[in-house]
């Protein structure tokens, strides 16, 4: 139900493709944005939507990507109509569904499942229960199965067993982290002790992430996955960073929510504010993975 890390692979598809010079379009529900119907996000020479009007991680994929067109739409088969109307003149040559395993009404060339090595599903039950979407014996309409979030090799090791009965092709990635980026506040040194705030599914593993690069993680602050910071909550954070000399540090989906909510902004502004950019990082079966890709298009 969230927290798998399907938006960093999604980046890593697009810019595989790119660099292959083919021209690429993202299809996403846009989860918890504020517009309704089919939305065109970006038509590939400029980004037209904000984060509420295409949810933020469409506004996140839109900005990384320049050149790929992005669609939400609730109704998939709508988006992609959308898509053969619009650019008619020039289609794209692949189109990626962000979270798209269970629309049936579109065919895919690869289907790629995605299983969070930090929540295995083995003792999992179907959502309201459980966190399951679908019951694990449906990962045979998969074609590729990627373990994610992989930090400790032996810790996944019981899941990845369970994965390689299924018979279908393994890739294991992990998160690799980058530079933080500071977008409010006063300049300051890189950031060192800070109170680490997301609003994503499995927010544990931001944490990991920010004292793996060596900061100290005096606390922290979770909302629900996709949910708007509340102003209130928003002020008592910056209060106790000004108090105690701490920055406040946050995801980079989170950023492009946070960037189109201006009182928030405003508010933590009083303290130096950073996000933590992250990418896919291919621990076992890069040319695997690659070779699927391309076959899909080929």
């Amino acid at each position: 139900m969230g927290g798998t890390g399907k938006t960093p692979l999604v980046d890593f598809v697009i810019k595989h493709y790119t660099s292959r010079g083919l021209k690429t379009a993202i299809l996403s529900r846009g989860y918890k944005r504020k517009s309704r119907g089919v939305q065109l996000v970006s038509d590939d020479r400029q980004i037209l939507l904000g984060s509420r009007e295409a949810g933020d991680e469409c506004a996140m994929l839109a900005q990384n990507n320049p050149g790929t067109i992005v669609v939400v739409a609730e109704i998939r088969k709508d988006g992609t109509d959308f898509i053969e109307q619009r650019f008619a003149g020039k289609l794209p040559d692949v189109v990626v569904l962000d979270d798209g395993f269970q629309h049936r009404q579109l065919y895919r060339d690869l289907d790629i499942v995605i299983i969070n090595s930090r929540a295995p599903f083995i003792d999992d039950r179907l959502i309201p229960a459980g966190g399951l979407r679908e019951p694990g014996k449906n990962l045979d309409r998969a074609d590729l199965l990627i373990l994610s979030k992989v930090t400790d090799p032996q810790q996944s090791g019981r899941l990845e067993d369970e994965l390689r009965t299924t018979g279908k092709p393994l890739v294991k990635t992990g998160i690799r982290a980058g530079k933080p980026v500071l977008f409010a506040g006063p300049e300051s040194p890189a950031p060192k002790r800070v109170i680490g705030m997301a609003g994503i599914g499995q927010p544990e593993s931001f944490v990991d992430s920010l004292q793996t690069n060596g900061m100290e993680v005096v606390s922290h602050a979770f909302f629900p996955d996709h949910a708007d910071f509340p102003l209130k909550s928003m002020k008592s954070l910056a209060s106790k960073a000004l108090r105690e000399s701490l920055s406040i540090i946050t995801t980079e989906k989170d950023y492009f929510r946070l960037s189109s909510n201006r009182p928030v902004l405003e508010a933590i502004s009083r303290v130096p504010c950073y996000y933590l950019p992250v990418e896919i990082e291919i621990i076992e079966g890069r040319k695997l993975l690659e070779q699927m890709l391309d076959q899909a298009v080929s």
